[in-house]
């Protein structure tokens, strides 16, 4: 069986195009209600989420994620150079924090990292889809 992640991203939807080309399903969100519904209705393996939402303030939505899924991998889009929000971020205890003035490069990486995503095939892959699914077929002796 192919595990494919299920990530959410919430108040940065604009962030979902570095993420092009993976075999993932992506739920996007622009508010903290909806992406409550979302988490309620699927399982979601990464969280993403800008730390001020606007509806849900101060990393609240990110904290109820954090107590209601431990273990979860959660990653806070601050405002570039707010340590106030770093700070507040890291003592929620999110497993990553970027600015959300990174690079699509930067951010792609760090989102592969925390869902276990294989970014680069191996040179005997290949690639194809089911049901509009991108999946990475590779041979491994």
């Amino acid at each position: 069986m192919i595990f494919i992640p299920k990530i959410l991203i919430t108040g940065v939807c604009e962030k979902a195009n570095a993420l092009q080309g993976l075999s993932v399903q992506l739920y996007m969100t622009e508010t903290g209600r909806e992406a409550i519904r979302c988490l309620k209705k699927r399982r979601i393996d990464t969280v993403i989420s800008k730390w001020q939402l606007i509806d849900i303030k101060d990393g609240e939505f990110l904290k109820a994620v954090i107590e209601a899924k431990p273990g979860i991998a959660t990653i806070a889009m601050i405002n570039a150079g707010d340590y106030v929000q770093e700070v507040a971020a890291r003592s929620i205890g999110v497993t990553a924090v970027l600015p959300e003035n990174i690079d699509d490069d930067h951010f792609r990486k760090t989102v592969c990292l925390l869902s276990g995503i294989c970014e680069i095939p191996d040179d005997d892959s290949k690639d194809y889809e089911i049901d509009g699914v991108k999946y990475i077929a590779v041979n491994n002796v």
